[in-house]
């Protein structure tokens, strides 16, 4: 069972489908107490860091998420939802985010059209089971005006290029972020939900043994 985040900062109907549509049961979360039932989660999310984040300390998410991150959880960040997994977000001044991955969140240099919003190719940077089947330069869909830095290199695993290369999806162990929206980015966008879902599947039936 997949689960997705309900912090009133989301399309999550859309998410939900996509899932659906691909073959995966996914239920939408409107409290912390729900992450008990859950395998894997999606964390999605259109609008400000700052808003974002008091949205989830309001509905008491930010520790269970951490907590279920660090258990070793499938943990998937959609736009937003993944801006937020890092340290810092700039956006109206400085903001802690969930810490789950190192780095901060900043705003796009001047002198390009933001928002960055439309279709995009993404390079891959390194192999990632999130991006498998998907052939490097697809095009996906974005939709922001601020990108990630993370501290780690290493944490990047496909970038896009718009004015400057930056990191389109992001991850470390068991939590990953898509800057796109991988629900609007059909083919290839269904195809990243696939892996996440049989990832997710692999682990429930790991941690069932």
């Amino acid at each position: 069972m997949i689960g997705i985040v309900d912090y009133g900062r989301g399309n999550l109907r859309s998410v939900e489908k996509a899932l659906e549509k691909v073959g995966f049961e996914a239920t939408i979360m409107t409290s912390p107490e729900d992450l008990d039932g859950v395998d894997g989660l999606i964390l999605p999310g259109v609008g400000a860091f700052a808003d974002a984040m008091e949205a989830l300390n309001s509905g008491g998410w930010i520790q269970p998420l951490i907590q279920f991150a660090r258990s070793g959880h499938p943990f998937l960040g959609i736009c937003l939802g993944m801006q937020v997994l890092f340290e810092v977000g700039e956006e109206h001044g400085e903001h802690a985010g969930l810490g789950l991955l190192e780095g901060r969140v900043v705003k796009f240099p001047p002198g390009g059209k933001i928002p960055h919003m439309g279709w995009n190719t993404l390079s891959h940077e390194q192999p990632s089971r999130l991006l498998e089947g998907i052939p490097n330069q697809s095009y996906f869909y974005f939709v922001h005006s601020y990108y990630a830095q993370p501290s780690e290199k290493h944490d990047i695993i496909a970038s896009s290029d718009y004015g400057i290369v930056f990191p389109a999806v992001v991850g470390k162990d068991n939590v990953w972020g898509a800057q796109f929206h991988p629900e609007k980015s059909s083919p290839w966008g269904l195809q990243l939900l696939t892996n996440f879902g049989k990832w997710v599947n692999d682990y429930a039936a790991l941690s069932s043994h």
